[in-house]
């Protein structure tokens, strides 16, 4: 793991983080939902175009996903038709490595933390009720919905920042996607991301980068260690 030198004389006080591919496997859980739909339109996926998803909101990649298999439908008519065959598949949803770990830890030493996440807010809510105990320790839980723009723009960390009480240069923010990484490096945050392989950009803009939540070492950023 490496760290970026502009990271000292940088104080801590809170963590913000993003939800799919960072916390929550969903991606495992619903591969299978948008190359069945497309199946039924006669349509098959191409995983290169899904790619430039990661990340978006819901309507962004509706209007993508219309657009780039030519269906017979308007956005809306696609998210409305797709999105019960998503929430079927959120309860199958895993947590992922080191997920639970990080944020029992920032709950126990009264570390001020939040989810910010690029679904609205009610499929937030949903897909964490099948994680145990964390909707009641998360304080703060954004969606896209709640403020004027979505990642790539800052709205929504800064919103966290605010809704913590925290200035936006004291927040570390745990990501997975560019679009991600973008925002928090647009609100003035430091990040930390835990790319996929197709995300492999997002190592370069962030401030850390990791294989793994397992290896993230919180005393490296002036917050108590795991072992404590």
């Amino acid at each position: 793991m490496t760290i970026n030198e502009s990271i000292n004389g940088v104080t801590i006080s809170a963590v913000i983080l993003d939800l799919d591919g960072t916390l929550l496997d969903t991606e495992i859980a619903t591969r299978c939902v948008l190359r069945d739909y497309l199946a039924s339109y006669g349509k098959v996926l191409i995983t290169d175009k899904e790619h430039g998803r990661v990340g978006r909101t819901q309507k962004e990649s509706a209007v993508a996903i219309v657009k780039n298999y030519d269906l017979p439908l308007t956005p809306d008519q696609f998210i409305a038709e797709i999105t019960p065959l998503y929430r079927s598949k959120w309860k199958d949803a895993k947590a992922l490595p080191g997920a639970n770990r990080l944020i029992q830890h920032l709950h126990k030493h009264q570390i001020p933390f939040a989810l910010a996440s690029n679904s609205l807010q009610e499929y937030i809510e949903a897909k964490i009720s099948y994680q145990k105990g964390w909707k009641e320790l998360f304080s703060v839980i954004l969606g896209s919905d709640q403020v004027l723009s979505g990642k790539p723009f800052p709205d929504l960390y800064l919103e966290a920042a605010k809704r913590l009480s925290m200035d936006p240069v004291n927040c570390l923010v745990i990501e997975d996607s560019l679009i991600g990484v973008k925002a928090a490096k647009a609100a003035g945050m430091k990040v930390v991301v835990v790319p996929s392989q197709s995300e492999a950009d997002a190592a370069a803009l962030a401030d850390s980068s990791l294989q793994s939540l397992l290896d993230f070492q919180p005393e490296l950023w002036g917050l108590p260690s795991f072992a404590q």
